[in-house]
């Protein structure tokens, strides 16, 4: 099986092209492949498939086998390969108030419908950054899901170990808590973490995010990731942050949010309500997996 390894901020994933190669059993080879110290070594399997409905359609498989509906990240890594390994052809430029457009676009499917992307190529046409048009997010509990009766879950009590902890609740396709904290430094992500995932409430378990803010336009967050434990970055919940930061008063809707493999740039448009996210994609190497 030919493979390629990218990352998105240090939150790496395992690419196969299926337009040429076939994956039998996709649950499978991701919780082989993604063993650190026995296979390649990520936070997952992603499938570049052909699409009958867009330019190209994602599949992704978290470190554990299971198939999640989104993966930020992920998707700018797919559409930086679909780009320059002429998988299809981009469409024209990519809008996003208050920014240079994009030059180029592409469309892709996923697990939580249709996103379009827009690509940033550089003289040499290699892709140095992507802005994903993440949709709108959702509150309702039921589309999480969340098991709580509210309109909204915006500063909930979640207590955990005897602890109670401000929680909102956001969906960007796939399932987030966010906990906001005056000393990041001092939470325990690999203790606390697997609890909140777990938890009760989230019937289909959920992503964690602690997060500090250092002002209204620059926040800085750690990540639980659902199946795939600490991650070094998430994209669908730095813009779940950025709506809880603005929901909750502690964040602009325009903001920069640091995680620990470096920067994403977020807006919560208030002309169309959809969240924009924009970082960098890196192709690492690749090779073949027997």
């Amino acid at each position: 099986m030919r493979f390629t390894k990218m990352h998105g901020l240090g939150n790496d994933y395992v690419y196969v092209n299926c337009f040429e190669e076939v994956v039998d059993n996709p649950v499978e080879v991701a919780r082989e492949i993604s063993d650190r110290h026995f296979g390649i070594g990520s936070d997952g399997l992603i499938l570049i498939c052909p699409s009958e409905i867009a330019d190209v359609k994602m599949r992704m498989f978290n470190a554990d086998g299971s198939e999640a509906q989104m993966c930020g990240n992920g998707i700018r890594c797919l559409a930086k390969y679909t780009y320059e390994h002429k998988l299809v052809k981009p469409g024209g430029a990519f809008e996003v108030s208050g920014q240079e457009p994009f030059p180029s676009s592409l469309k892709v499917e996923t697990g939580n419908g249709i996103l379009t992307l827009g690509l940033l190529p550089d003289v040499n046409d290699v892709v140095q950054q992507v802005c994903v048009n993440m949709g709108d997010p959702k509150l309702e509990p039921a589309s999480l899901p969340v098991s709580i009766d509210t309109d909204k879950v915006i500063n909930y009590p979640l207590e955990v170990g005897g602890e109670k902890l401000l929680m909102t609740c956001v969906s960007m396709g796939n399932p987030h808590a966010v906990i906001f904290c005056n000393e990041l430094d001092h939470i325990e992500l690999e203790k606390i973490g697997p609890v909140i995932e777990n938890h009760e409430l989230f019937p289909e378990r959920v992503n964690v995010h602690f997060v500090q803010v250092e002002r209204g336009d620059y926040l800085v967050m750690k990540t639980w990731e659902r199946g795939s434990g600490i991650t070094l970055a998430c994209g669908t919940g730095a813009c779940s942050v950025c709506v809880a930061g603005s929901l909750t008063g502690q964040s602009d809707r325009v903001c920069t949010i640091r995680l620990p493999g470096g920067e994403l740039h977020l807006n919560w448009s208030e002309k169309d309500n959809c969240v924009y996210m924009a970082g960098p994609a890196i192709e690492v190497f690749s090779g073949e997996y027997e």
